[in-house]
């Protein structure tokens, strides 16, 4: 029977576990057996830079999380080694990372994720790995608003001429 101080501990990795679970709104869980330190610290460096917070734990602190949280359908992914990355701020960022890694280091495989705290399947996060980043859309809605109101104004400014001319 493990001591009480071993037992509170086990408690704090797992409230811990279950906060960065309910501020994350993407989770993305991977299996990193066989990846060489060189390939973890590049993904790790990679991720850290993105705002994602990629950890290591024990596979039944993590259960216990998903069980006080009440997500069903992930237990799958916690078995095995797996890392976990939390994505807290975008839910593309940690999942195009990850996908771009699994296929850059044959090695790591994605296994699936939770998304809004229901589990999702690997196919669902190489999906989420495609959407264009939050930068690049507002770019591109930027650009098709520019494009309408440029020939708005091309179609005032010929009605203009039309009219002086007449």
């Amino acid at each position: 029977m493990p001591s009480k101080k071993v037992l509170e501990e086990k408690e704090a990795v797992v409230s811990s576990i279950v906060e960065k679970l309910q501020g994350s709104c993407t989770v993305v869980f991977m299996d990193y057996r066989g990846i060489t330190v060189e390939e973890d610290t590049e993904l790790r460096s990679e991720l850290r830079k993105a705002g994602v917070e990629y950890k290591v734990t024990k596979n039944s602190l993590t259960e216990k999380a998903l069980e006080k949280l009440g997500i069903t359908g992930a237990e799958e992914y916690v078995k095995g080694p797996t890392a976990i990355a939390y994505c807290k701020d975008e839910y593309t960022v940690g999942p195009k990372i990850l996908v771009a890694g699994a296929k850059k280091f044959e090695k790591l495989e994605v296994k699936g994720g939770l998304m809004d705290g229901a589990a999702i399947d690997k196919a669902t996060i190489e999906r989420l790995a495609k959407i264009p980043t939050k930068d690049v859309l507002y770019g591109q809605i930027a650009g098709n608003l520019q494009a309408i109101i440029a020939k708005l104004a091309i179609g005032l400014n010929a009605v203009r001429e039309q009219k002086e001319t007449a």
